[in-house]
């Protein structure tokens, strides 16, 4: 599982042969949440609020880069990291 990014103790991950729809996974001490790229909400788990804030505010600006990372990551292949 490639992490692309981490900041304040979050990391950002995708899984190999990631599947529809295009999300990405965020991990924060023991919480995990799946969240969807196109509208940057919560589709599984749960990460504590502020966190989710940090956690949207890194990827609103990166919304192209981590469609491209996902799409990557469903060929299964390294999407590299996301700065």
């Amino acid at each position: 599982m490639p992490t692309v990014a981490v900041f304040d103790g979050i990391k950002i991950q995708f899984y190999w042969t990631e599947h529809p729809p295009p999300h990405f996974h965020a991990e924060y001490a023991e919480f995990v949440a799946l969240i969807d790229i196109r509208t940057l909400e919560i589709v599984e788990g749960d990460l504590p609020k502020p966190q989710y804030r940090k956690v949207v505010a890194w990827a609103r600006p990166r919304l192209g880069e981590l469609m491209r990372a996902w799409s990557v990551a469903a060929a299964d292949e390294n999407p590299g990291r996301i700065a």
